[in-house]
């Protein structure tokens, strides 16, 4: 979706008198008679300059690549170095860089002295400047484009047109893309070849936008290219160079579309997205990369992130599916093995992998976790969708919000079409976890960290207790620890081989959230293994998970009564592993 200018009422150029507003006391109808047309996208170009000169009579100065395109379409084109006097140069660098270029879109036209002095320079005035940019950040999306080639995609004169006729928006008209060709020439058209104060402040406020998110890549790609060297410590872009984030932070992000609301119906809400969210965030030695640049210093694996999926079929998505998508998405990712995540407001309510790579299987057991909490849920998949899963879906009687995976086959998209409503989404393939930034917003500030990923070294997690767990026992656990960070916390997850069987989640205190795991379990707490986000404070929480028939236990360690917990669980003859790490999930 794109955004746009405002509708235009055509009675505003012909009925605004400039004495009453000083802010458009220049010219509140500044017919177009000089146009400066240079564009690196030519989407419309032709058109949009043929009904320029045919219909208004409007002289065409135009540059280089640009001129060529209009000349071939016989187009009568000003090429720029009749009006500098001087050829471009420096293989392009240098073009319209001239007082008679910033002259012509600077001159104030409500000042004598300014219109004597263009004419005692031969400066002609100009009224129309149509200009977008180099695809600087299209180059240094591509892998193979070097850092020569990317320098040399920094558009210097653009910026410096769009800029000038921006400032002069009193007199001149500015367009930056090809989305506004259509609006301005209507409202010449309605106008006798003029546009009213509003429009062109409009299009000025949208130039100046496009120029900060440009300078803005610019700023973050070179700030990767510094971070890989060992001057990062000597810019003044860096802080101390074991600092992980930057003094300022500035985000860019484009309105995606407005939402029906938000987390209730009389809440506002919207979805933007990061300017190239295919790109994920990372962290130079000291610097914050935007979305827009990152996937120079990232993988070679383009991250498949959810604000980029492809929404395949169903209702529009609300604010509260895109956070539980979120949550689910970011939870399946974490698991090799084909695995199904459920999420019911914000945690899951049932995961499972299928170690036999059964994707039926894998749902069959989230599912069984709380058919309760599913109805309604959003799920994850991160295999591509068949038909089998969704027939399985159909068979329970599962009412589903949202599906999303890396892809959905044809007879899978085929069987879901039965039930339109259900939103799907496929966003092309999935990446690694973690290796991004978490952002959350307070009143009056955001907080920034690390995203967080399940990806320690299970060999350096150490039995605690007496009784080492045994093989079946340690694949639970570690299936159990890769799970229990996506539940809120304090979580507590009890699980059956690779299937959660128990979930507590989002509760005060730890106890609560082991009896609520337990009671959701029944009898299928007995022999399941368990897993704690962070160390157990007191024995009380182990104490109900042994009573209740559980065998095993994975969690971080490091409280100061780890003894006293340890003590319970020999008592009770369960296995203790210590991972060093917690997995907080507020």
């Amino acid at each position: 979706m794109t955004d746009r200018i405002d509708p235009i009422d055509p009675t505003i150029a012909s009925t605004t008198d400039p004495s009453t507003n000083p802010a458009i006391k220049q010219n509140a109808t500044p017919i177009i008679k000089r146009a400066l047309l240079s564009v690196t996208d030519k989407t419309g170009l032709v058109d949009f300059a043929r009904a320029l000169q045919d219909e208004f009579g409007i002289e065409v100065v135009s540059t280089g690549g640009t001129a060529k395109v209009l000349a071939d379409a016989g187009i009568a084109v000003v090429p720029i170095e009749e009006v500098t006097g001087f050829p471009e140069m420096l293989d392009g660098r240098v073009k319209t860089l001239h007082p008679k270029v910033h002259g012509g879109l600077l001159a104030r036209r409500d000042l004598a002295a300014h219109l004597e002095q263009a004419a005692e320079h031969d400066i002609g005035l100009i009224d129309l400047v149509v200009v977008n940019l180099y695809a600087f950040e299209a180059t240094v999306a591509r892998p193979d484009a070097s850092y020569d080639q990317v320098i040399e995609n920094i558009d210097i004169g653009g910026p410096s047109m769009l800029r000038s006729a921006a400032k002069n928006h009193a007199a001149v008209t500015v367009v930056c893309r090809p989305q506004d060709y259509d609006t301005v020439l209507a409202e010449m058209r309605a106008n006798a070849g003029a546009t009213s104060f509003a429009t062109r402040q409009q299009l000025a406020t949208r130039v100046f936008a496009l120029t900060s998110a440009y300078d803005r890549a610019i700023f973050d790609w070179l700030s990767v290219q510094l971070s890989e060297t060992d001057n990062a410590a000597e810019s003044v872009v860096f802080a101390e160079k074991s600092a992980p984030f930057p003094g300022e932070l500035y985000l860019s992000l484009g309105k995606v579309k407005d939402l029906r609301y938000g987390e209730n119906p009389h809440q506002p809400a919207a979805f933007y997205r990061f300017s190239d969210a295919s790109a994920d965030v990372s962290f130079g030695p000291a610097l914050l990369v935007s979305p827009s640049t990152s996937a120079v210093a990232s993988s070679d694996s383009p991250p498949f992130v959810l604000a980029k999926a492809h929404k395949l079929q169903g209702k529009e998505l609300s604010y509260n599916n895109y956070l539980d998508l979120d949550a689910a998405w970011a939870a399946v990712r974490e698991f090799a093995q084909p695995t199904c995540v459920i999420v019911k407001h914000l945690t899951p309510c049932g995961i499972a992998s299928a170690s036999d790579g059964d994707l039926v299987a894998a749902y069959r057991c989230a599912f069984e976790c709380d058919t309760v909490s599913a109805f309604g849920g959003v799920m994850a998949f991160n295999r591509a969708l068949n038909r089998a899963v969704v027939e399985s879906i159909f068979e329970n009687g599962q009412f589903v919000e949202a599906l999303v995976a890396p892809s959905v086959d044809a007879a899978a998209q085929e069987l879901l079409g039965e039930k339109p409503s259900i939103r799907v989404l496929a966003t092309g393939g999935i990446s690694a976890p973690g290796g991004g930034v978490d952002y959350r917003s307070i009143e009056g500030g955001m907080l920034l960290m690390r995203s967080d990923a399940a990806q320690e070294d299970p060999s350096g997690f150490t039995v605690a207790s007496k009784r080492p767990p045994t093989a079946a026992e340690r694949d639970g656990l570690l299936f159990a620890w890769k799970a229990c960070k996506s539940v809120k916390s304090n979580a507590i997850l009890l699980a059956q081989g690779t299937a959660t069987v128990g979930i507590g989640a989002g509760q005060p205190n730890r106890v609560n959230s082991a009896e609520l795991a337990v009671r959701q379990a029944g009898e299928k707490s007995r022999g399941a293994v368990a897993s704690s986000d962070a160390f157990m404070p007191f024995a009380d929480s182990l104490e109900v998970l042994a009573e209740a028939g559980v065998t095993a236990l994975i969690q971080p360690g490091g409280s100061i009564r780890d003894a006293e917990v340890l003590a319970a669980a020999d008592a009770a003859n369960m296995a203790v592993l210590f991972t060093g790490h917690r997995h907080f999930r507020h």
